[in-house]
C-alpha cells in the first residue's frame, strides 16, 4: 500500500445533485457537475495513516483502514464532528514513555474519513461543500476536506485539499478522469499527535455541517434514479 493511499469502497448515497440534473435535461451541455455534502447516511469509510514524528525524522510507518469510530469522526445526524485521534494501547510505541493521562503521542496520525465512488463520478467535475460550525483545534491539529482520484491500482492520485475554516462555509472541486476504473474519493483528513484519551479536550474539535449549494435539487440518490426511468 503506498502512502496515503485509501482502498475501494461502497455505494454512493445522499448526493447533493446541482448541475448534474440541470445538465441532464439541456441541450448541449457536455460536461456533468456533481456536488456532494456532509451526509451522515453517506457509506463513509476510515483509512489511517501513521508517521513518525518530525523530531524522529517524520517517516511514514504504516497504513490501513480503520472503523469510522477509530479515527475520532462521528456523525450525529447530519453533523460530523472530527478530533484528534486517541490510541488506547499505552505502549511505548504510540506514547512517549508508555500511554496513560499526559503522556505524550508519539506519532503523527493522518486519519482519513471518506466516500468512494469507482466509475460513476469519473470525468466529472465534482465539488464538496459544507460549513464549519466549530473549530477549536490547536495547531497540533489540522482538518482538511479533499477530493482524490484514484489510479485503478492506487498507485497514484490526483487531488485537491483545502484546509477547514476557523467558521463558515468552504468548497473543493476536482475535475476528475474519464477513466470508469478510477476510484474517486471525497471527505475529510485530520492529522496530528496522537493524544491520551483522557488529555483530548485541550485540543479541540471541528464541526461540519452540510450545505445546500444554490441552485440545486437536493435529493437521495435512489430520488436521482429515478429521474431517469
Amino acid at each position: 500500500m503506498k502512502l496515503g493511499l485509501q482502498r475501494k469502497g461502497a455505494a454512493l448515497k445522499g448526493v447533493v445533485v446541482g448541475a448534474l440534473v440541470t445538465g441532464a435535461l439541456s441541450v448541449g451541455t457536455a460536461w456533468a457537475d456533481v456536488t456532494v455534502t456532509v451526509d451522515g447516511s453517506d457509506p463513509y469509510q476510515g483509512f489511517m495513516n501513521v508517521f513518525e514524528l518530525p523530531i524522529n525524522g517524520g517517516a511514514f510507518v504504516f497504513g490501513s483502514p480503520w472503523g469510522t469510530a477509530d479515527l475520532t469522526a462521528v456523525f450525529a445526524g447530519n453533523t460530523l464532528t472530527l478530533g484528534p485521534n486517541t490510541i488506547g494501547d499505552p505502549d511505548p510505541f504510540w506514547y512517549i514513555g508508555g500511554g496513560g493521562p499526559g503522556a505524550a503521542g508519539n506519532k503523527i496520525m493522518e486519519a482519513n474519513m471518506y466516500v468512494e465512488q469507482t466509475g460513476p463520478l469519473a470525468g466529472q467535475m465534482v465539488t464538496l461543500v459544507g460549513t464549519v460550525t466549530s473549530n477549536t483545534l490547536t495547531s497540533a491539529h489540522v482538518a482538511r476536506a479533499f477530493i482524490r482520484d484514484f489510479a485503478p491500482d492506487f498507485s497514484s492520485a490526483v487531488d485537491a485539499f483545502i484546509t477547514l475554516p476557523a467558521s463558515g462555509d468552504f468548497t473543493v472541486s476536482l475535475n476528475t478522469i474519464n477513466d470508469p476504473a478510477r476510484h474517486v474519493q471525497y471527505g475529510f483528513q485530520m492529522t496530528g499527535v496522537n493524544v491520551w484519551i483522557t488529555d483530548v479536550a485541550p485540543y479541540g474539535t471541528v464541526v461540519i455541517d452540510p450545505l445546500s449549494p444554490t441552485p440545486t435539487v437536493d435529493t437521495s440518490w435512489g430520488r436521482l434514479k429515478s429521474l431517469y426511468r
